[in-house]
């Protein structure tokens, strides 16, 4: 196979692969190729121009974020209602806005990604 068939074969695999991943919800983002996905889906979404995983910027720290949610029973359900609808006072007085371009889906991935940082 030469290196531009293998480049459509791989480029087609994943292309198949990223909704399942998304759709896929906590069990999925416990699985490195889902966790990556929803990296990516945090950098396309702008969310990382706010949040780091590692540190604070003008919002918390996703890490943090696990860490404060993780212990809760409908901890993905309650962060992808905060992702698409946005929060005030949780984290200081910087208000998280609503993410309306984000689909439900797209939020439930993003949220079982974020407490997998933990």
């Amino acid at each position: 196979m030469n290196l531009k068939s293998q480049a459509k074969k791989t480029t087609a695999t994943l292309a198949a692969a990223l909704p399942l991943a998304f759709a896929a919800g906590t069990a999925g983002a416990q699985n490195p190729t889902a966790g990556q996905s929803g990296l990516t889906l945090a950098q396309q979404k702008n969310c990382m121009s706010c949040h780091s995983v590692t540190r604070a910027l003008m919002g918390p720290s996703l890490r943090d974020v696990a860490s404060k949610y993780a212990s809760k029973p409908d901890a993905q359900a309650y962060l992808a209602h905060k992702i698409q609808d946005g929060s005030s006072g949780t984290w200081g007085n910087v208000p998280m806005p609503a993410n309306t371009q984000l689909s439900p889906g797209q939020a439930a991935a993003l949220a079982g990604w974020i407490l997998t940082l933990k």
